[in-house]
């Protein structure tokens, strides 16, 4: 098993470097960069050409893996190695990596024009996070930090996938000696700018969403309290706003957490969760996000 991280020496951010050492800190598995370069179409017909195109291609591919060599080197407890590949799709070619090394997580950064501090799916990320048949990690832009992870947040909607997650989330926070927090996110309709109040029908549907999500909450704290997850080690929070940023931020987060989550548009909460909600609680997150197969976000 491994941690795949797709590195790209000219984004001038080594945060994916980073999250996946301080994911190997907590669970240590070997951390692989592996950079993409263009691969030449070999076609006869220009076929000195394309070996100069070749040949520039591994010479970019040899000095990006020798950068992300020594992004690796500042952190000699881990076991780090850096590769090129050529593809004519960076998302494909990472995907093949992965498999290829048995890659237990595929880390990625955000977009350029991400804040610092904060998640952006790029094109190439957002195939990632559709294709992949191993949970994808993004880390925001600037990321940086000397602890492992010792908090982990699932975003909880009681459907079947959120139950197979939370199950499957809280072995591996057992395995890190990790926290355990379970967070259902609600967020509640804006004001009408022209009553200025929601209609009686609406706080009826808002109040019984919140009953619902605590009873779902109830229910999980019996099956995680059931598998040994139990005492300080485990938390469970409603994340309430009126709109998404406000819900994410208000929840408290710290260097060391790392939110897990995943989408799906057949639960009880369906409300809660329509359309680009996942996409939306990625975007607000101030933590590195992990996305399990699956569950794309749309």
């Amino acid at each position: 098993m491994t941690y795949v991280v797709g590195y790209a020496p000219h984004k001038h951010d080594r945060s994916a470097i980073e999250l996946a050492c301080q994911l190997a800190k907590s669970l240590p598995q070997p951390v692989v960069a592996v950079s993409v370069v263009p691969r030449g179409w070999g076609t006869p017909f220009a076929a000195g050409t394309d070996r100069e195109y070749e040949q520039w291609a591994a010479g970019e591919g040899a000095d990006s893996a020798a950068l992300a060599a020594a992004d690796l080197a500042q952190h000699p407890d881990i076991d780090g190695s850096a590769v090129w590949v050529a593809g004519r799709s960076v998302p494909q070619a990472l995907l093949e990596e992965a498999a290829k090394r048995d890659a237990e997580i595929l880390v990625v950064a955000s977009g350029d024009d991400a804040e610092p501090g904060r998640i952006r799916l790029t094109p190439k990320t957002d195939r990632l996070v559709h294709s992949s048949t191993v949970p994808v990690a993004i880390a925001p832009r600037g990321h940086n930090t000397s602890n492992g992870v010792t908090r982990i947040t699932v975003a909880f909607r009681d459907d079947d996938a959120s139950w197979s997650l939370l199950t499957r989330v809280a072995e591996i926070s057992t395995r890190a000696s990790a926290r355990l927090r379970v967070v259902t996110f609600l967020v509640r309709p804006s004001r009408r700018p022209v009553t200025s109040a929601v209609s009686h029908a609406e706080t009826q549907v808002i109040d019984l969403w919140g009953v619902q999500a605590a009873s779902a909450q109830a229910a999980a704290m019996v099956h995680l309290n059931s598998i040994g997850v139990t005492g300080d080690g485990l938390e469970l929070a409603m994340a309430e706003g009126s709109d998404w940023g406000e819900a994410v931020t208000g929840v408290e987060w710290a260097d060391g957490d790392l939110m897990v989550l995943g989408s799906s548009s057949t639960h009880r909460l369906a409300q809660v969760f329509l359309g680009s909600s996942a996409s939306k609680i990625v975007r607000h997150a101030p933590v590195p996000v992990v996305i399990v197969p699956g569950t794309a976000i749309g």
